[in-house]
């Protein structure tokens, strides 16, 4: 199988430098409007796939964004790995503004949008014990490092609804109580669907500010984050380029198992399951059904 490297782009990176033969394709998905067209190429012989999350121009609310097309388009485009790259609140004094941490976990706390392919007509159950690929981790460490980044590898995301910032009490209940890393609002229900699509997934965090906990820091605010996200996005571009060459042209099987993951996961019987909704699920459950 040959490799084809997706990028979700979150706040602040609305697309990637470099690629050759780019242009931006619309991709029809049965789970309705992907976010945005897909900005496709190659880059060091490696096929490409860009989808900015929120959209050119910044359109899509972390509850509006279409996870399930997103995710759906990317699989139909023959993408074997993605990667997020989103904006973040930090919960820890040493991961600072400009920092990049390659997550490791997630708490979802995400409650007004879907979460699944499956459902009535078929039901599956995939493992996210573990939700990230390490092999993409080590690439996006090592890519993040050879870009001049500091780069921390581990931790685990907190997921909110959005789009208000945290309260006070809510950032100390997430740091000090919940042990989090970093917050977010748009890695779920991504990281979940990536799975169920059985496609390796990584995510780095950018961060751009300390949330509301931190003493000399104060509230978030928007302008001060605005004003991280301009270098954040040239490093994650960076980071981007460096990763055709780790991951090579040749994609072997994952051997974590994530493009596996629907290997007993589906419950209902053949003989049970709703036309209607296999014929959706041709891209991301099509290995299996």
């Amino acid at each position: 199988m040959k490799t084809k490297i997706g990028i979700i782009g979150g706040s602040g990176l609305y697309d990637i430098d470099g690629l050759q033969g780019a242009a931006w394709v619309d991709v029809d998905s049965p789970w309705g409007a992907p976010s945005d067209a897909i900005l496709t190429g190659t880059l060091d012989g490696i096929e490409m796939a860009f989808l900015p999350r929120h959209g050119r121009g910044h359109v899509h609310s972390p509850s509006t964004v279409p996870y399930r097309a997103n995710i759906d388009a990317l699989k139909r485009l023959g993408c074997t790995d993605v990667i997020s790259v989103s904006a973040c609140g930090s919960f820890r004094e040493d991961m600072a503004p400009g920092d990049f941490v390659v997550v490791s976990d997630f708490i979802d706390r995400t409650f007004a949008r879907e979460k699944s392919f499956f459902g009535t007509g078929c039901v599956a159950h995939v493992s996210v014990a573990h939700p990230v690929c390490p092999r993409l981790g080590d690439a996006c460490e090592t890519a993040g490092k050879a870009a001049g980044v500091t780069v921390h590898r581990g931790g685990t995301y907190l997921a909110m609804e959005g789009p208000q910032f945290s309260s006070f009490a809510e950032s100390k209940l997430y740091r000090e109580v919940w042990s989090c890393d970093v917050i977010g609002m748009t890695n779920m229900p991504e990281a979940k669907l990536a799975r169920e699509a059985e496609l390796c997934y990584a995510s780095v965090a950018m961060i751009t500010d300390y949330d509301s906990w931190h003493p000399d820091h104060g509230s978030v605010d928007i302008s001060d984050i605005i004003k991280t996200l301009g270098a954040n996005s040239n490093a994650a571009k960076a980071m981007v380029a460096g990763l055709p060459a780790l991951l090579g042209a040749v994609r072997e099987d994952c051997p974590h198992g994530c493009d596996r993951a629907l290997e007993h996961a589906i419950m209902t019987a053949p003989d049970a399951r709703d036309p209607a909704l296999l014929a959706k699920l041709d891209a991301v459950a099509g290995r299996v059904l």
